[in-house]
């Protein structure tokens, strides 16, 4: 069972900066994969970001060069430090968790694939508001 538990967005105006952070529950962190998804008002959930075990990282082209991910394994922290916010980036944002073995690569973000339905665990998402 893993836990994971946003802390940080808010509101900001465009062009700003914001950093979610997500505390995860377990020491595996070698067997996970962890990722940042967003769900904007009447649209789809879809990923932002993602760090895989060995450390990699793929971003979707909606935030490259914009947004950074980040993964502090002793203190068991996700980090996403968001720059040059824009208002399309309103959303809620959620941390997840992907298991991931020898035989089964991460598949966030491969080939385009930021729909989530290979996420295992999902936190409880946290609000970001970007006014214009």
């Amino acid at each position: 069972q893993v836990q994971l538990v946003e802390s940080g967005g808010g509101s900001v105006e465009a062009g700003g900066s914001l950093k979610l952070s997500c505390a995860f529950s377990t020491s595996t962190v070698n067997t996970y994969c962890l990722a940042w998804f967003r769900q904007g008002p009447g649209k789809q959930r879809e990923g932002v970001a993602v760090i895989d075990s060995d450390g990699s990282t793929r971003y979707a082209d909606s935030v490259k060069g914009r947004f950074t991910i980040s993964r502090d394994k002793a203190r068991n922290i996700l980090d996403l430090q968001m720059n040059s916010l824009e208002p399309e980036d309103t959303a809620m944002y959620y941390c997840a968790a992907e298991l991931v073995g020898s035989d089964y690569p991460c598949l966030i973000g491969r080939n385009g694939r930021w729909s989530g339905e290979t996420v295992m665990y999902w936190g409880q998402g946290s609000q970001v508001t970007v006014s214009s």
